[in-house]
């Protein structure tokens, strides 16, 4: 009699028993393993990636630095350290000496001198070698010794005397000589309504006598004619009087008649 293996009769048994067999063990062992290979695996999700930011920033140099921790000065104190350059220019002004500026014939003619004259006769009244001529140590006074016979020949030029056929406009009896006309340089007309009123023609012609010739603002003839009072000066500015009629509007004033033609100056004895 044929003998029935061990496993077989239990495996008969089992399904008379309504199971299945029990796998064997090796097949048992290996199903884990199957499972395991066939089932996908499932990837770890990804850390998550900080944003990149701008590189940071150079350090400052020692310069920029020093000027970025220093004390900021308060708008209060900008406020009082913008107006100091005003300040310091008013207290200088202040500090500086001034002299009073000339009023009346003087104040109007040292104005026509500087803008008309110095040009030719220098600045201080020294005249040009070969040139114009001078006006200091009174030499206007000496030339012109009555200052109608001026306010006459600077109003008219040296043109018009020419062509009168005057060749002395001043003093004929001049110490150290009369100034004859045309001789050093033409004088143009500066009078008549070419440039200037009468009123400062007269203001011009009492700088160079006295101002600038260096003669004291003291006598007659200042006072009537060239002072800061003159009642000559104030009756040419205001046009109650010309040049033409002066010597009548002022009779008491013993004025030589100017008029608006050449005429032979005089002398001082005259």
């Amino acid at each position: 009699m044929t003998e029935i293996p061990e496993h077989l009769l239990k495996r008969s048994q089992a399904r008379r028993a309504g199971g299945d067999a029990p796998a064997e063990a090796g097949a048992t062992a290996n199903t884990p393993a199957t499972v395991a290979a066939s089932t996908p695996a499932v990837a770890a999700p990804k850390a998550a990636v900080a944003p990149v930011g701008p590189p940071p920033a150079k350090p400052d140099i020692p310069v920029v630095a020093a000027y970025k921790a220093r004390k900021k000065i308060p708008m209060w104190a900008m406020a009082t350290l913008s107006i100091l350059p005003v300040w310091m220019f008013m207290y200088l002004r202040a500090l500086t000496p001034t002299e009073a500026a000339a009023a009346g014939p003087l104040g109007v003619g040292a104005e026509i001198y500087a803008s008309n004259c110095a040009g030719c006769h220098g600045a201080a009244g020294a005249g040009v070698a070969g040139g114009a001529y001078a006006f200091t140590d009174g030499d206007s006074l000496l030339t012109f010794p009555h200052i109608e016979d001026q306010l006459r020949w600077v109003a008219l030029g040296t043109v018009a005397y020419q062509a009168a056929g005057i060749e002395i406009a001043g003093d004929p009896n001049r110490e150290g000589g009369p100034h004859i006309v045309g001789s050093n340089g033409v004088m143009p007309p500066r009078g008549g309504n070419a440039e200037h009123t009468d009123y400062e023609v007269l203001g011009a012609v009492c700088d160079v006598r006295y101002p600038l010739g260096g003669i004291e603002e003291t006598g007659e003839e200042f006072d009537q004619w060239c002072s800061e009072e003159s009642p000559i000066f104030a009756a040419l500015q205001d046009g109650s009087a010309t040049f033409e009629n002066l010597h009548e509007v002022l009779p008491d004033l013993g004025i030589i008649p100017i008029g608006s033609v050449p005429v032979a100056g005089t002398t001082a004895e005259a």
